[in-house]
């Protein structure tokens, strides 16, 4: 049986192959770009590597974005303790000499004016900016966060306990629920003399005992530490209730109300006896925090937030360090200026003269803030190493990925122009024997 074809059902046909080649140059051209997936049809598994590689590509150049920001911001804070560390080194090198009792009124003035000048640096590297954020801000980042008083105004003083002195009276009554005993309040018996109290028990002290006394029972006994029945001289007298610092002093130090009264029993001379105390205090500035002490995290990779990994902040509390104003035990929120209001103090002292409050306490608060300084640039530096490495790897991971994306998603150019060229000749091929093989139409005889 024969089949009979029709001109119709030919120039479909041809038609068709003629429609094909076309669509199969035109997909060649397209890839011209140098890919060769411009929709899911045109290969449907590289396409899915193409959208996975892909995502992955933006999530790591997410994260090395955030980890070059961590590194910019790590590099700036760094430099600016840096800066604060060389500042405090040459603070304590004045605050040795401003101890020497060799010194006259003019020197300790000398003195005085250069420590206020190094002070006053201090505060405004507290206020480095990266772009329009301030490092040292914590969260609240857009407010400058460190301001210092330009009047005075009264803040307590305190007795700053050296290593010896820590060792000693940190006993088991001498220890808070926070950590060692670092300082203790200056009080003024009505017998106008110098007491110390550890705000941590309510036990008084004597000035002398403090500074000297100890030493006889270190003495006889190098594993001695505190007893408060056998050492102080009395205890406050609060009803049964706690000493909170709090109720007395602001976190910056300064007094509340200056005439605030304590009462203690006291033992003298085999008697007993109730005593008035009233709080010693120093004329001086005043640093105060407008920040707040909350980290900024930059992740680094893909998960959860790991705070104690992704910070890229130094908290004004790491960087100045708390003291019994403002420590867990005070009642009080972190100031996040402890040790620079200790400078200030530091500075009062040398401005009024007082080269033995310098030698007993000026030197161990100078080289207690710069050791503080110190621990928080180290910390810094290990978290910008962490971050470097991240960052290399992050660089590597990126290469990687790229290099999938090229796989399965760049064309061969030396194969895209051999098949173009065939394509090409089957076109014009195609459309030089349908001119001949193809019927006639009206057109043709118009």
């Amino acid at each position: 049986m024969s089949i009979r074809v029709s001109s119709n059902q030919m120039v479909y046909g041809y038609q068709k192959q003629l429609n094909d080649a076309n669509t199969r140059q035109t997909t060649l051209l397209e890839q011209g770009d140098g890919s060769k997936i411009h929709r899911p049809s045109d290969s449907p598994v590289d396409y899915t590597k193409y959208i996975r590689y892909d995502t992955s590509l933006n999530e790591n150049e997410q994260y090395t974005s955030n980890v070059n920001t961590a590194l910019s911001w790590l590099k700036t804070s760094d430099a600016a303790l840096v800066n604060i560390t060389n500042i405090q080194t040459t603070f304590n090198e004045k605050s040795v000499l401003a101890a020497n009792s060799t010194n006259n009124i003019t020197d300790m003035a000398a003195i005085a004016k250069e420590m206020m000048a190094e002070i006053q640096e201090i505060v405004s590297l507290g206020n480095t900016m990266q772009g329009d954020r301030y490092v040292f801000g914590g969260q609240k980042d857009l407010t400058r966060p460190f301001e210092m008083s330009d009047s005075k105004m009264q803040r307590g003083l305190t007795k700053t306990l050296d290593v010896n002195q820590q060792n000693y009276f940190a006993g088991r009554n001498g220890v808070g629920e926070n950590g060692t005993l670092r300082q203790m309040l200056s009080l003024k018996g009505d017998d106008g003399e110098t007491y110390y109290l550890n705000v941590k028990d309510g036990y008084i002290y004597t000035k002398d005992f403090v500074d000297n006394g100890y030493k006889d029972k270190v003495a006889t006994d190098p594993s001695a530490t505190v007893n408060p029945a056998a050492d102080a001289v009395g205890h406050l007298n609060l009803n049964g209730n706690k000493f909170v610092v709090a109720d007395y002093f602001k976190n910056t130090g300064e007094i509340i109300n200056p005439n605030a009264k304590l009462t203690a029993t006291v033992t003298a001379n085999g008697s007993t006896a109730n005593m008035d105390f009233s709080f010693n205090t120093v004329d001086q500035q005043i640093v105060s925090f407008t920040g707040d002490n909350k980290y900024i995290s930059m992740v680094k990779k893909n998960g959860t937030t790991e705070p104690t990994a992704d910070t890229v902040n130094a908290a004004a509390s790491e960087i100045f360090g708390v003291d019994i104003f403002d420590d867990p035990d005070s009642g009080n929120s972190p100031s996040g200026t402890a040790m620079l209001n200790e400078l200030l103090t530091v500075h009062a002292k040398v401005e009024a003269g007082d080269n033995i409050w310098m030698d007993t306490d000026g030197i161990t608060i100078a080289d207690g803030a710069h050791a503080q300084t110190i621990k928080t640039e180290t910390r810094l530096g290990a978290r910008a190493q962490l971050y470097n490495s991240v960052n290399t790897m992050l660089t590597t991971q990126n290469e990687l990925i790229t290099g999938d994306i090229t796989e399965v998603s760049s064309t061969d150019v030396a194969k895209l122009a051999v098949k173009l060229m065939q394509e090409q000749t089957i076109y014009n091929m195609s459309l030089s024997l349908g001119g001949r093989i193809l019927p006639q139409s009206l057109a043709d005889y118009l």
